[in-house]
């Protein structure tokens, strides 16, 4: 772990400015990416995980607001580039894989003209070129008949053949860093397993780091070098992904892996976490588990706990280990 940060979130606060009240969605967070390592972000819908890679490629929407902290790619801090710097940051160096390719992708322009769109612009490759890369790069993501696919619209294309078209458009500037955030979200199981297949070999080929959000722990056991758990905004457990599975040390990973259902393991029932996930319009000044937490103590509601640390750098922000050192 001593190799030097590709990513590094550091006290992270995005805010949304609503009619309703100030969304306070991402809340504190910090953590690390090294170079060619998986970093699997879960938690559940609303922990914050997708506003936390969103406020890496800046794009936020308009009622967003980054309040405080910092993001360092490679050396620099993302949140002081110009428009015109993170232009270039964005594709070329930070590829992004969307949840759902359908709305991603542009229904009126070829998806041989989207995947040679950032070639032509960040690697200044003539259009004969990047469109004869961007083949290979249709063949690069297994996808047959690729010199009949490169002029296909999306609506012609399956929903797994979409999503490697978007892996294709998020590789074809060899980022250093790819965000997937749910690559796998509505394909079918056979499907999903041939995505994550084909991001760990070009991970492994390319030697390209991956920030993977997910809220399916089956993924993160396949993938994870090293996970960040989320809740209500912020970072409650992070640590190598084994550890983790084998020893979880904040209650709701607890609870997470404990909801997941085993093969051959029969229950009546599944568990599921007691209570609901606290209003980000509204959230606690003390521990934003406490609430739905069995082990749950007064100080858990009276302060939000300090992260601490162990021997082997796993991190958990719980009272429960307070006698842990301090991160």
């Amino acid at each position: 772990m001593s190799q030097k940060a590709l990513v590094e979130f550091k006290d992270l606060h995005t805010e949304f400015y609503t009619e309703a009240g100030v969304v306070k969605a991402v809340s504190g967070v910090s953590f690390q990416i090294r170079p060619g390592e998986t970093v699997c972000v879960v938690g559940e819908s609303g922990s914050g995980k997708s506003v936390t890679a969103l406020s890496l490629m800046r794009l936020l929407a308009n009622n967003a607001k980054i309040v405080k902290g910092e993001i360092i790619f490679d050396g620099r801090d993302v949140l002081k580039l110009k428009p015109h710097e993170m232009r270039r940051l964005r594709g070329n160096e930070i590829g992004m894989i969307f949840q759902e390719p359908m709305t991603s992708l542009n229904p009126v322009l070829t998806v041989g003209e989207q995947i040679m769109e950032p070639i032509i612009e960040h690697r200044m490759f003539s259009k004969r070129e990047a469109r004869k890369y961007a083949i290979e790069l249709i063949e690069m993501v297994g996808i047959p008949r690729a010199h009949e696919i490169v002029d296909a619209y999306p609506h012609e294309l399956s929903g797994g053949m979409r999503q490697r078209i978007m892996i294709a458009i998020a590789l074809s500037c060899e980022p250093k860093l790819i965000i997937a955030d749910e690559p796998t979200t509505a394909l079918d199981v056979t499907i999903q397993a041939q995505i994550l297949d084909l991001l760990r070999k070009l991970k492994s080929e390319k030697n390209v780091a991956l920030m993977l959000i997910t809220h399916d722990l089956g993924v993160v056991a396949e993938m994870a070098d090293y996970v960040v758990v989320m809740y209500g905004g912020r970072v409650v457990e992070e640590g190598k992904v084994m550890e983790v599975f084998k020893n979880p040390r904040h209650p709701y990973t607890e609870g997470l892996l404990k909801a997941k259902p085993i093969i051959g393991e029969r229950k009546e029932r599944l568990y599921t976490i007691p209570g609901q996930v606290p209003s980000p319009l509204n959230l606690p000044l003390y521990c934003h588990f406490a609430d739905r937490c069995p082990y749950v103590m007064p100080v858990c509601k009276e302060q939000y706990p300090d992260t601490f640390i162990d021997a082997d750098g796993h991190k958990v922000a719980c009272w429960l280990h307070a006698e842990g050192a301090r991160a």
